[in-house]
């Protein structure tokens, strides 16, 4: 299964740990959050390498978990990525002494799909925040099948499960298997609102009605207006809880 580490061990590794790819057709506009800009990975690799995972085989990165702290506020915010991502950029600014960690991703090299690597890289993930001191994880969870029924809501998606009890979906059962609880629903976890020459590049539609878009990768409808020359992506997320190793 391969080798652990935190890039605080290693950093020797962050290129690398970074490089992962995500798999093909993994959605581009998603690099229009503007939360994202806070937590660049040159940025966690640098101020947070304790809580950047990378799992090893023949010493070479296959598949990374990147977590930021922050002091826990309310419990599973309706704005679930983006608030992990301000809390976290907050709290460091102001020298907050943080009591949680909140994982922003879980990359798995696409050549390495399949053979449990996320699992393993739950377990290394909750081992590094027990060892820095934090008392839970918590993870807005992307689950990107969602992307096959976007008009579904989150909630009505997450319920379903399986005659064995567990989420019907895959990813989030990956997190159930490894010992994650579900929570809540984060409704606009992460926000994409950009002009639609930048939905044209992204996404290669046409983007010239107004009303709702249905975008290839997206978990929910994307709303456009084309007199104002905008549109605006608001992505629901599932909140996970995991207990600290």
């Amino acid at each position: 299964m391969g080798t652990s580490v935190t890039l605080s061990r290693r950093p020797d590794l962050a290129a690398a740990t970074y490089a992962i790819p995500y798999p093909p057709g993994s959605p581009r506009f998603m690099e229009g959050s503007l939360a994202s800009l806070l937590v660049r990975g040159r940025r966690v690799a640098r101020r947070w390498p304790h809580l950047v995972v990378a799992l090893l085989q023949d010493d070479r990165p296959v598949a990374r978990g990147v977590m930021v702290p922050f002091r826990g506020r309310e419990p599973f915010p309706a704005r679930g990525w983006d608030e992990v991502a301000v809390w976290a950029a907050e709290d460091a600014l102001d020298d907050v002494t943080p009591d949680t960690a909140g994982a922003l991703e879980i990359a798995v090299h696409p050549e390495h799909q399949g053979r449990g690597h996320s699992a393993t890289v739950l377990r290394a993930m909750r081992e590094a925040v027990a060892a820095a001191g934090l008392t839970s994880l918590v993870i807005p969870v992307r689950p990107p099948d969602k992307a096959d029924v976007p008009a579904t809501p989150m909630a009505d998606y997450a319920a379903v499960t399986r005659p064995d009890g567990l989420p019907a979906d895959r990813w989030l059962r990956t997190h159930v298997r490894a010992g994650g609880r579900i929570e809540a629903i984060a409704p606009c976890s992460a926000t994409v609102q950009a002009p639609l020459a930048d939905w044209r590049r992204w996404t290669g539609l046409p983007f010239d009605r107004d009303g709702v878009v249905t975008v290839p990768g997206a978990l929910a409808p994307v709303f456009v207006s084309t007199a104002q020359d905008f549109a605006v992506y608001v992505e629901p997320n599932v909140w996970v809880s995991h207990r600290v190793a």
